[in-house]
């Protein structure tokens, strides 16, 4: 039986990993520059972040114990 993550599983981890980066990539930004980052790059930096997540999640298998 070929079993995947559920739907809510990927769905959370791929939310908690956007707003991750989102939040590290504003910090880092501002620590470099001095300046805020733009909501809109921020956002667009966390929906590309979602995309190889939600793809990497889809080959997970959960463990069988």
């Amino acid at each position: 039986m070929n079993l995947l993550l559920p739907l809510w599983q990927r769905l959370v981890i791929t939310v908690v990993a956007m707003l991750a980066t989102s939040y590290l990539t504003g910090l880092i930004w501002m620590y470099a520059t001095g300046w805020t980052m733009p909501g809109y790059i921020a956002g667009v930096i966390g929906g590309l972040t979602a995309l190889p997540v939600w793809e990497l999640l889809k080959h997970v298998r959960p463990s069988q114990t």
